[in-house]
């Protein structure tokens, strides 16, 4: 794939948005703004060496927001003609001509938006023909087949590319945009033994191709992973130290960034109201924010809504130094943007010293969780039930598979609970972060 594969250049998207912006003030608009967007994407799966599906996606569309006042109306449209997008506007400044007037609408401050905007190389096209992607899958899910002779199917393996460019603009003047790239490949195999089926699976992402793993790397881990959960027991239930394996440990931290998120502080639907220089955490916990890393899967110059993304530190020592918020949730709170309008962009979690081989070692008695299931985290009360699967520990060392069972604390207590982080970091994610070692949880069993 290449950039002459989008239909928009980045100029006529500019032209585009000047269309909105221009024509939502003739119809009377206070402030408006609007982000056109078009994707490119392509998805080819493999499952038993035969081609299974070939996707492509294009898609383009573009979002109208225009103020009267205090009163916010909303459209969109995937039509990017001129009268379409005229529509768009005059349907919006028709829903806002009926809504109630919210003090804290409106677009950002005029000194937030964004007035340097670096190039983070973000963008790398991936020239992929079909059948290119169909030997690599073919390779990634040959690899995994071949580890272990009980590893008698596969639910496939895949390879995607993706690109995508926008311009956002508004009435303070603002007008910027870039493209971006996101490529992955994946895997998942099943396996058999004494009657009892398991599958687990395994991924590389990346922005640049160049940067994935190798297609025989991934079908090895995947394998590998699948094959050491056959034979799976069930625990008897008790209280003991947890491990939450890196990629599962990014899920904590999505669950700390909802409870610092302004929607949920100003709703008061957070068990971390008013919790700002107060310790949420242990002293163990290091967390910052760094939108500015060249080639990150989280990287950003600006907001959603133009505001300059910020360097900081979210987490200091196990105390929170900040929140997470938009210019609509900043002033719900009597606060200022954090250029968070959405979400976060690359929190990093200092790293320990030890990899996961010592995490087990530092545990000692425990159980290492490799998969959750279900969605049970209460972000009101921070209660936390998951079904989950893993491997009990003893003596630091790996003893056997688990299943069926179901592991339970409190959000406030398990972050506090931290022991240590590992530096097996967790990379394919915007939340970047080791396995997490936890003093204590409930696991349910027989």
């Amino acid at each position: 794939m290449s950039r002459s594969q989008f239909s928009y250049t980045r100029d006529q998207l500019i032209a585009l948005s000047q269309i909105v912006i221009e024509h939502a003030a003739r119809q009377g608009a206070t402030a408006a703004d609007t982000e056109i967007s078009e994707g490119v994407g392509q998805n080819v799966s493999v499952r038993q060496g035969e081609i299974e599906t070939i996707e492509y996606n294009k898609d383009k569309g573009a979002g109208v927001t225009v103020h009267i006042g205090q009163r916010r109306g909303h459209a969109s449209t995937s039509d990017l003609s001129e009268a379409a997008l005229k529509s768009a506007v005059e349907k919006a400044m028709t829903i806002a001509r009926f809504t109630a007037e919210d003090d804290c609408a409106g677009l950002p401050d005029a000194d937030k938006v964004a007035k340097d905007i670096r190039d983070l190389d973000l963008y790398h096209p991936w020239a992929l023909t079909v059948e290119e992607a169909a030997e690599r899958a073919r390779a990634c899910e040959a690899a995994a087949l071949a580890v272990d002779k009980r590893l008698t199917n596969s639910e496939g393996a895949g390879v995607s590319t993706h690109t995508s460019h926008f311009i956002y603009a508004n009435s303070l003047g603002f007008c910027d945009g870039y493209p971006g790239s996101r490529h992955s490949m994946s895997v998942a195999v099943i396996g058999e033994d004494k009657g009892a089926m398991q599958r687990d699976y395994w991924y590389t992402s990346a922005r640049n191709a160049n940067s994935l793993d190798a297609p025989e790397a991934v079908g090895r881990i995947a394998g590998t992973r699948t094959v050491r959960r056959l034979n799976g027991r069930k625990l008897d239930t008790r209280t003991c130290p947890v491990i939450f394996e890196a990629q599962i440990a990014t899920g904590l931290i999505g669950n700390f960034v909802a409870a610092v998120s302004g929607g949920s502080l100003y709703r008061k639907s957070s068990f971390l109201l008013d919790s700002l220089g107060k310790d949420v955490f242990s002293p163990r916990v290091q967390i910052r924010e760094m939108p500015f890393i060249p080639n990150g899967l989280g990287s950003a110059p600006f907001d959603s809504e133009g505001v300059a993304c910020l360097e900081r530190d979210i987490v200091k020592d196990g105390v929170l130094q900040g929140y997470f918020l938009s210019s609509y949730t900043a002033r719900k709170l009597g606060m200022s943007t954090t250029g968070n309008a959405g979400g976060s962009h690359n929190l990093i979690v200092t790293p320990g010293e030890h990899d996961l081989d010592g995490l087990l070692k530092k545990m000692g008695s425990g159980l290492l969780v490799t998969e959750l299931l279900g969605h049970g985290a209460n972000m009101v009360t921070g209660d936390y039930s998951r079904g989950a699967a893993g491997f009990w520990v003893e003596g630091g060392e790996i003893q056997y598979p688990v299943e069926e069972i179901t592991i339970a604390g409190n959000l406030a207590s398990m972050f506090k609970g931290i022991v240590d982080i590992g530096k097996d970091i967790e990379r394919r994610s915007t939340k970047q972060v080791g396995s997490i070692l936890i003093d204590k949880m409930t696991v349910a069993g027989n």
